[in-house]
């Protein structure tokens, strides 16, 4: 399991986080406070406070998979 932090401020960036989440095999969770959601619902990713960081928890052990989601997550840590 990874975890990484990224700010999500557009409902463009909600639904390029939600593709990008459904095209991995493994599940995407994504945390704001004390709510988590499914990284793959855009319903559950647009019902988030996005004014704080949100936390992405990737549930795999394998790291090159994982290594590449979050190379692909870094428009969304800038």
């Amino acid at each position: 399991m990874k975890t990484v932090e990224i700010r999500i401020n557009t409902i463009n960036g909600i639904r390029n986080f939600v593709e990008l989440a459904s095209r991995y095999p493994f599940e995407v969770d994504l945390s704001s406070n004390r709510y988590t959601v499914n990284g793959k619902s855009i319903m559950g990713v647009a019902s988030l406070d996005k004014s704080k960081p949100i936390t992405v928890v990737l549930h795999s052990e394998d790291e090159a998979l994982c290594a590449q989601f979050i190379a692909e997550l870094k428009p969304f840590m800038e």
